[in-house]
């Protein structure tokens, strides 16, 4: 059974602005009421729902900013939550799993969650997420940018991104590093400055996800017979390479 809907503000006035609006979906009735008391705080909104299926009802319902997803659910389990929100929905999530299931949390970001958060975490470490990942789909939203090199084409302003003529299937993260890696074409861009970029929070000693995304952004890419599009420098981090120009009458690589 789902919270109720808490979109008023501490003296009773109805919030219409979206960007507070965060979903929560987990089965811990003890931790959503924590949560709800300290993210009002922070001037978020929150909406809780206890169950799978009900959670996928509320995600889909362009209601809210983020969702906030543990993968250990009743009805319908996080990651196929994710799998369903993902094949028509790019909102922000943000999964939550039990401390030490690298797999599981591998397999989130794979499918398409934007970070992730492990239990038990603090309060403070959630409210930074939160404002990191709203933060970077906010700024994606509001540029209008044209790229186009090396076969690629990014409208900024419509989210979307082709390769070689082909329409490109990107999540926001996945899109937000590409524009990263074709603004700076040919050079190498960090960890560091890719995590804050694209995640909008520094990069932890032992922090994966950009990773991850890089990933799964060079399988959709595919390899031409040169090799990866996107080439990893050991200690340094990615470059994407810039091919050049066919010769008239040849095709690409």
């Amino acid at each position: 059974m789902a919270s109720r809907c808490p979109y008023y503000d501490q003296v009773g006035m109805i919030r219409t602005d979206l960007s507070a609006r965060v979903l929560l979906v987990d089965d811990d009735v003890a931790l959503c009421s924590l949560l709800e008391e300290r993210l009002r705080t922070e001037d978020f909104l929150l909406e809780s729902v206890h169950d799978g299926i009900r959670g996928l009802q509320r995600a889909r319902s362009g209601e809210h900013a983020i969702v906030m997803l543990d993968l250990m659910l009743p009805g319908m389990s996080g990651l196929d939550i994710l799998r369903e929100l993902r094949s028509s929905s790019t909102i922000p999530v943000i999964i939550l799993t039990a401390r030490g299931d690298e797999i599981d949390r591998i397999l989130g970001l794979e499918i398409g969650a934007d970070d992730y958060l492990s239990k038990p975490f603090s309060p403070r470490e959630l409210v930074a997420r939160l404002r990191a990942v709203l933060r970077r789909a906010s700024a994606s939203g509001a540029r209008t940018q044209t790229i186009e090199i090396a076969g690629f084409s990014l409208n900024s302003a419509a989210r979307e991104a082709w390769f070689d003529g082909a329409k490109l299937g990107l999540t926001g993260v996945e899109f937000s590093l590409l524009e990263i890696l074709l603004q700076n074409a040919g050079r190498v861009v960090s960890r560091e400055q890719l995590t804050e970029a694209v995640l909008g929070r520094k990069l932890g000693p032992f922090d994966r996800v950009i990773d991850v995304h890089v990933s799964n952004l060079r399988k959709k890419l595919g390899i031409s017979k040169d090799g990866e599009r996107i080439k990893a420098v050991r200690g340094s981090g990615y470059l994407l390479v810039v091919r050049p120009d066919p010769i008239p009458g040849f095709p690409r690589a």
